[in-house]
Parts: C-alpha cells; structure tokens; sequence
C-alpha cells in the first residue's frame, strides 16, 4: 500500500513539472541597435608631454660687486623693458669716477704744459741757439701726454660704465622670477645665483620629443621636400594643460632639432603658442596633441566596446542574429571613435549599448532604425 502511495506522489511531481515547463514562454530577444561598420576617413590624435619657455627667459645677475641698497620689484610683477629692477651701493662707483676725471684733467694740463714747452724751442731751435735734441724731446713728452689724455678717458667711460651697472634695468618685458637676494646683502658678479630670472612670454613654447617611428610618420604624412617645407604644411596643434583642458588657443609647430638625442632616441620639435593673456608661465608643463590623418579607417564607437583582461572586445552579429564576442586591436582615438586595426572590417555588424548584459551566442533582435543608432552615437 505504501508503494502504490510513493508511486502516485512522483507520478504527481513529474506531471506537475511537465505542466510547468509548457506553461513558461521563452524570453524574447532583446531589441538592441546594430551599426554597419564603413571604411572612413579620419584623423587620430596623439599627445606628447611638452614643456613650457617663455620665448626669452633670462638670468639677471649683477655686473659689479657691492651692497644692495633697494629691490624696487616684487616676485611675479610684470615688468617693461628698461624698468629699474635693482639698485645698488653706488658711493664706491662714484667716487672711482671722480678719481677718473681728476686723471683726466691732469694728463690735460700735461699736455698744455708739453705744448708750451714745445712752443719754447721751436724759434730757439730755428735760430739754432740750442739743439734740434731738446725739441725733439719735447715732442716725444707731448705725445706721451696725449696718450695720457686716451686712457684717462677710457678710465673715465669704464668708471662711468660700472656707475650705470648699480642700477639693474628689465631687458625685456615679462614677468619676475624668485628674488633671493634681499636688501643689504652683499651681490657679486661671480655669485652662482642670480639675482632674479625674468621671462617675456607674449608668446610662449611647448617643446616636445617623437620617437624615430613617429617622426617617419610624420615626415611623411605631409607635403614639402624638405623639413622646412613640411613646416609649412603643418596644420594648426594643440596645447592640453595640466588639468586635461585644452588651451584655448591654437599653436604652430616652427622648429625641428638638427638631431636626434642618443640617449633617449627622440628628436624634439617646438611649437609656438600666443599668450597675450599672460595664462601660460616658464615652468608649466602640458601636452601637445598632433593629429593625424587615416584614410579608409575602420572606426568603431568606445561605448561599443568592453574590456576584459587587458583586451578590448565588441560584440559582432552573424546573419542568425547571434552575437560573438571578437577583440579588436586599438591604433588611435578620434573624438569618442577607436581607430582599429584587426579584429572587424567594413560589413561587419555590432551591437552599440547593452553589452555588458550579452552572452555568447545570444540572439538578438537587431535594431533596424538609423535614427536610433545616429541618436546613441551622438550621446556619446
């Protein structure tokens, strides 16, 4: 009795199960949008770190030694050209000066007194009352005073030369560097620091370095025989900042290094950038973003794809509306588009949003509207 009880029980169960079973419909097939990728043109960007001159960065350093008696700028002023930076002690300068000119004046008066003396023997010489030795001798000690007279004078301009030098002037407009030095020390022209650095950056360079590759590659995309040529050709370049922000306003690459460095394996180029606005400083740094141009390039929309274990994947569909889970190999970036290399051609379908919910295998149900696929892709 029992037996025939279990019997009935599993017998229940399994009918129950089957029940179940024909009852549950199959899940439908999501409803995803598809792309057709197509052979395009494109431009890719590739940044290099750069580093940031002012186009005249100079060390001011003092040309006599002596006491700093006033700093007559702050650290970070803007300065024009010819502005008194420094002032210093100028009572030994002075006074050297003035000793200048009473040597001056004294090889003045030796002089008068050798003409005089000249003028002396002159007629006593011609009425042969003494000898022609003693004129000559008295021409001789003219001279030598009017020789007297050029180096009193060049002692002179060089005492008033080092004058002029206790008071340090800006050589160019720009703006001051750090100021060590303070009031009352004591500055010498063989001090290793200087005194202060001053930049003009009206304009500013970004000089950055490309590896052998990238420099064929970019000797080649553009037209001109030689590097001067290609200059010419270059297009406009762009500074990104620090903060990842572009700088707003464009550059122009205009010099080529003559070498390669051999330790590094790169060649450096500059770039010149307006900075009317004084944004950009001597010491900033950035990154130079250069484009380059592809032809017939497969691109492929980066929310497209998903990376897994350093590879990077898309989800292609087969004719049976299946989804295969293909790498691809990424080249360059252009705007929100992988530049790709392998991995899918022009034909080829995939699935734009969703698939990181996408399996293997897994039907679909592909989204046939174009609107809808140009509405994800301009999200992105």
């Amino acid at each position: 009795m029992k037996k025939v009880i279990l019997t009935s029980i599993l017998v229940a169960l399994v009918v129950i199960g089957c029940a179940d079973k024909t009852q549950a419909p199959a899940p439908a097939a999501p409803l995803l949008p598809v792309l057709a990728i197509k052979n395009t043109n494109a431009t890719t960007d590739s940044e290099y770190p750069a580093s940031i001159q002012g186009t005249i960065d100079v060390e001011i350093r003092p040309q006599v030694s002596g006491t700093l008696d006033r700093v007559l700028v702050d650290e970070g002023a803007y300065v024009s050209k010819g502005q008194s930076l420094f002032k210093i002690n100028e009572r030994p300068f002075r006074e050297q000066l003035n000793n200048a000119l009473a040597n001056l004046h004294g090889a003045e008066a030796a002089l008068i007194n050798a003409q005089l003396e000249i003028d002396k023997l002159t007629p006593l010489v011609q009425n042969k009352v003494v000898s022609d030795y003693q004129l000559k001798t008295a021409k001789a000690t003219h001279r030598i005073a009017a020789a007297n007279i050029e180096q009193a004078k060049a002692m002179v301009e060089s005492a008033k030369i080092n004058l002029s030098y206790t008071t340090i002037t800006a050589p160019v407009s720009g703006y001051i560097g750090r100021l060590p030095k303070k009031q009352g020390s004591l500055v010498s022209v063989s001090d290793i620091e200087p005194l202060t650095k001053l930049s003009d950056v009206h304009e500013v360079y970004a000089y950055f370095s490309l590896g052998e590759t990238d420099f064929i590659n970019f000797k080649t995309q553009y037209s001109g025989n030689t590097i001067g040529d290609k200059i010419k050709n270059l297009p406009p370049v762009s500074l990104i900042l620090a903060d990842g922000n572009a700088y707003t306003q464009l550059g122009k690459i205009d010099m080529v290094d003559g070498q390669f460095d051999k330790n590094t394996g790169a060649i450096t180029l500059r770039a010149t950038f307006p900075n009317s606005n004084g944004t950009l400083r001597s010491g900033n740094t950035g990154k130079i973003r250069l484009g380059i141009q592809h032809d017939d390039a497969i691109l492929v929309p980066q929310s497209a794809t998903i990376e897994m274990q350093d590879k990077v994947f898309v989800y292609t569909l087969t004719k049976e509306n299946k989804v295969n889970k293909m790498p691809i190999t990424i080249i360059g970036k252009t705007g929100t588009d992988y530049l790709i290399k392998d991995g899918v051609k022009s034909g080829d379908q995939i699935v734009l949003t969703g698939i990181d919910k996408l399996q293997e295998g897994q039907v679909i149900q592909p989204e046939k509207s174009t609107a809808k696929v140009a509405q994800i892709i301009n999200k992105k």
